[in-house]
């Protein structure tokens, strides 16, 4: 009996060595910089979004919150690079919908596991997609009027995307379907140079979020056709959604969160999603990022992987009906 009762002296001293060792550990963090990787270049939504709320984190913390940027193939390469990283709370990613929930559909050979590979910090938020055209190189003024130029010009016209399977091109393929008409995808490594083709008129039309574009709606350098959410755009308001063109069904956003490695202390992303939860109702945070139509939204980590776990299988029925499959 007495040889039981120490057992249980001992289960609990280790018990409670490591919950202090845990909550030390937690106490502790961070006591050198953070990288927050970001899978586009910089100026694109994404970034934006990443440098704002990062900046607002890296102060509570007191510890500077390093913005790296490794663009390309939809934001996989820094998915990846997070996925393989240490669990120890250094290395988060600005997790994506292209690459957290659109790639595990669209990729035959994704080097990681978007539902098995990370652990949710925190869901920040979405932008709606608009549809923006270069009025110089598309003479129309709405939806109808662009169908109907596309039907009339098919294979003239070409739409951008931050890169293939990203939800500018999925939203370009859904135009494309749903329209019938025959117009060409030109994938670029973010938003910053695919915007700068638009306005360039190299490429005529483009499905992007609001932050990299909307500037430029308001200059009258692009002009905004419809948006991609359920409802009108606070932003924009005189701008319908594709839904109230007559494309029923059609609507998509891009979402942004904060994930890191799978296996990170449960004490640090605790730590992390409060820090990052009160930076997203901080009103100078608002102030930058709402007027650009951001929907800055948080809460716990739960309900980020819920989004996320159900946006992959979302997205599995609209890789399916388009056709995309990648290497």
């Amino acid at each position: 009996m007495k040889f039981a009762t120490r057992q249980w002296m001992l289960a609990g001293i280790l018990s409670c060595g490591l919950i202090w060792t845990g909550a030390a550990h937690a106490q502790a963090y961070p006591n050198h910089p953070i990288r927050l990787i970001v899978g586009f270049p910089p100026g694109g939504g994404t970034d934006v979004v990443a440098r704002v709320v990062g900046q607002k984190v890296s102060d509570a913390l007191g510890q500077q919150m390093v913005i790296e940027n490794r663009p390309g193939a939809t934001g996989t390469i820094a998915a990846n690079a997070v996925a393989k990283a240490s669990p120890d709370g250094y290395t988060l990613l600005v997790s994506h919908v292209n690459s957290n929930a659109i790639a595990p559909n669209i990729f035959s050979k994704l080097p990681y596991d978007a539902r098995k590979d990370f652990a949710s910090v925190i869901y920040l938020g979405y932008v709606p997609n608009v549809l923006a055209i270069n009025p110089k190189g598309v003479p129309a003024k709405n939806l109808k009027e662009l169908v109907a130029y596309a039907k009339a010009n098919p294979g003239k016209l070409s739409f951008a995307s931050s890169g293939n399977g990203s939800t500018q091109h999925l939203a370009g393929e859904m135009l494309k379907l749903s329209a019938g008409i025959n117009i060409v995808h030109v994938p670029y490594k973010g938003s910053g140079q695919a915007i700068t083709d638009l306005l360039a008129n190299i490429v005529q039309l483009n499905i992007d979020t609001m932050p990299p574009v909307i500037e430029h709606i308001k200059a009258g350098s692009l002009r905004a056709l419809a948006v991609t959410t359920p409802k009108r755009a606070s932003q924009l308001p005189d701008v319908p959604t594709f839904v109230e063109e007559g494309m029923v069904g059609f609507t998509m956003t891009n979402w942004y969160g904060i994930a890191a490695p799978a296996g990170t202390p449960p004490e640090i992303i605790r730590k992390l999603n409060a820090e990052f939860d009160k930076a997203l109702a901080d009103k100078d945070v608002r102030s930058k990022l709402v007027p650009v139509g951001a929907e800055l939204v948080g809460g716990s980590p739960a309900d980020f992987d819920a989004l996320v776990k159900g946006d992959i299988d979302k997205y599995a029925k609209l890789v399916k009906d388009a056709h995309i499959q990648m290497e």
